[in-house]
């Protein structure tokens, strides 16, 4: 299968949603648990992405096929936070955190992970 998302495109994705995350629950009015943990996953991927060995870090110590099994782990988890932390019954909050959980899934799936960039 033809893997067409490069570690430099990666990078952006991954800035993307660091972004994407902060915004989110300001712009759609999640409760303070939903919003708490966003950030906290903001943080998370921000700091990750900065230290990963791709194009677009601030310093490359994160192996990438390290930051991918990061990910993977992560998304295992995303479905299960809205019940988990108790905003399952918002829909804005609990469907942003399962669409992250397929975007981060799609994404993985579509990177080439032994790309040199």
């Amino acid at each position: 299968m033809n893997k067409p998302i490069s570690p430099r495109l990666h990078g952006v994705l991954d800035y993307a949603t660091v972004a994407t995350l902060a915004a989110a629950p300001r712009i759609m009015q999640f409760p303070k648990r939903a919003t708490r943990a966003a950030d906290a996953l903001a943080g998370s991927y921000g700091g990750l992405s900065a230290l990963t060995d791709y194009p677009l870090s601030v310093k490359r110590a994160i192996p990438f096929k390290a930051h991918g099994a990061a990910e993977l782990a992560s998304g295992l988890a995303l479905p299960l936070l809205p019940w988990l932390l108790g905003f399952s019954e918002h829909k804005a909050a609990r469907n942003f955190f399962l669409g992250l959980t397929a975007v981060t899934f799609v994404v993985a799936a579509l990177t080439d992970w032994e790309a040199e960039d």
